[in-house]
């Protein structure tokens, strides 16, 4: 099983904004049940996407100003950004 890259908000601009394929990130927290039982579709889905989507973890607790500032009310929330812009 591959572990999902984490990302913190240093890294998310390079990682996701400035990306040249689409990203999906992963809002989760430690403590989080439904996380924990999304874990395998996540990294299938990371594993299927080699190279065509980038897939990263965050926490929300770790990086609240990012949940914050896209919305994240609950976790585990998805989003995919491309080309900078999460996808509506």
């Amino acid at each position: 099983m591959t572990d999902i890259p984490k990302l913190n908000e240093a890294a998310f601009e390079t990682e996701v904004l400035k990306s040249t394929i689409p990203v999906m990130v992963d809002f989760t927290a430690v403590w989080c049940g439904p996380c924990k039982m999304l874990d395998p579709v996540v990294t299938q889905l990371s594993q299927d996407w080699d190279g065509k989507v980038k897939v990263f973890k965050l926490d929300v607790d770790d990086n609240s100003n990012l949940a914050m500032q896209y919305g994240v009310m609950g976790v585990p929330t998805l989003i995919l950004f491309v080309n900078g812009s999460p996808v509506q």
